[in-house]
């Protein structure tokens, strides 16, 4: 179930209060995902979310799976921007 799910990918929501929200992958568990925005979900809390109730997207934030494999977290502007980035590109 995890094949195609990495750190840095841009998922949406299907799921729950934040249904329709693109959110970035900051952490892979076996069932789980966990999900940050840099807004309503930030870095230093990320969502716990089920993969059953995310949709990805093929798209990669190179930026913030480099911070995350070289084992720091990335900032909530960060996250931000890169969501932004990829909302313009939509």
């Amino acid at each position: 179930m995890l094949e195609g799910l990495s750190i840095g990918q841009i998922v949406i929501s299907s799921q729950g209060r934040d249904k329709g929200a693109f959110m970035i992958i900051v952490g892979v568990e076996p069932s789980y995902v966990y999900l940050a925005d840099g807004k309503l979900r930030k870095a230093e809390k990320p969502k716990k979310k089920k993969i059953k109730h995310i949709r990805p997207t093929h798209m990669i934030c190179e930026d913030i799976k480099a911070i995350y494999q070289s084992g720091k977290k990335a900032d909530n502007a960060a996250l931000r921007k890169a969501l932004k980035s990829y909302d313009e590109i939509r």
